[in-house]
Order: structure tokens, then sequence, then C-alpha cells
């Protein structure tokens, strides 16, 4: 079964138990022959992919009553995955998402790494750090570099910590905040683990 999470940069495939990406600008989706089922955030290359047959967007397989109408389709996948959980997808942007018992219960998001960073960049050169991640969220800083990382993750990391579910971790800086959530799960797959739970119970494959 060949997967496919598309985003604005890159096709991410999982095809069995092998990942690799391919550059939304270079690759030729036509160039692939068999299934392929997907989920996509890209609109223009969305467009392109309803004209091949066997691209199938699993998008139309969900119940997005349960969700809010401009949630992106990778949140929602990452969510049916999982059935008691914070989910927390540190991309660009850190996305976090309540899931109890099968029931979605909101979500927020929150800066990424880089973007805060550059905030704080902003504000001024002398405030130009990269983030701390060894940092001891229970001791007050007593320096610039551990008071902008302190600021950054005390709030994110007290803000998840409150739902008193476990923590599962995704994304690009999964590995960084996992420094942080020492007693998260890391899932780099987990928008893969939701779209076959999806397949499977509209009984596709």
């Amino acid at each position: 079964m060949l997967l496919c999470d598309i985003g604005n940069t890159s096709y991410h495939f999982l095809d069995g138990e092998t990942d690799y990406k391919k550059d939304v600008k270079c690759f030729d989706a036509s160039s692939i022959s068999k299934n392929v089922y997907y989920i996509c955030v890209n609109s223009e290359v969305n467009a392109v992919l309803k004209t091949l047959k066997n691209w199938i967007d699993i998008s139309d397989l969900i119940d997005k009553s349960k969700y809010y109408v401009t949630m992106g389709i990778d949140r929602i996948v990452a969510v049916e995955a999982l059935l008691s959980a914070v989910i927390v997808d540190a991309g660009s942007a850190i996305t976090v998402d309540i899931v109890n018992n099968g029931n979605f219960e909101g979500g927020f998001i929150y800066p990424g790494v880089d973007a805060m960073r550059e905030t704080y960049k902003n504000i001024s050169s002398a405030l130009d750090y990269s983030f701390n991640f060894d940092l001891d969220l229970d001791i007050m800083p007593k320096n610039s570099q551990d008071a902008i990382s302190y600021g950054f993750l005390k709030t994110l990391y007290s803000e998840v910590m409150s739902h008193e579910l476990p923590v599962v971790l995704t994304g690009g800086n999964a590995k960084e905040l996992q420094k942080i959530f020492k007693n998260a799960l890391l899932n780099e797959t987990l928008i893969f683990d939701g779209m076959k739970q999806i397949i499977k119970k509209a009984k596709l494959c």
C-alpha cells in the first residue's frame, strides 16, 4: 500500500516500511501507476491529483463533523490515529490537539521553533540565541539564552501537561521537544498511522 502526505514543499511517501520524499516543484504525480492513498494541504497539487484516477484522497472518507471547518487535514488525520492523547506536531508551526476517548476536544497553534527564534531576534539582536532544550523548567533562568528558552518552552509545556493525557510528539522538531517532554512518545509516522486506520475503516484495502 502506497501512502502519501503532501505538504506545501514535498510529497512524503510511505511504501510498506520505506518512506521517502519528492519535491513538489519537480515531481510528476502521473509517473506512478499504482494506487496512491493521500492527503494534501497544497491546493494546486490537489487540483492536479483530482484528475488522476489512481490517486485516492482519503480526506473524503473522514467524518469531519467532529472537527472545525478550517482545521488542517494533517491535524485531523493525526487525531484519527489515537484514542486518548495530546498530540504535539512540531513543524513550522507547533500544533497541539487533544483527543480523549476518541473525541476531539480542541487544540491550538503555537509558533514553531524557527518562527519563535526569529521573533526574539527581531525584537533585539541581543536575543538572537538558539533554544536550550536541556533547560530545567523548574528553575528560573539567570542568563539570556535560558530566559528566552524558558519563555518559549515553559508556556507550551505547562499547557500540554495540564490535560493529564499521554503526550505524543511528531514533526521535524519532535526530537528536540522530547528533551522537555521526557515521558512523551515519539512517533514520526503518526500521520501515516492515521491514514492506515482511515483506510482500514473504509475497507479500501
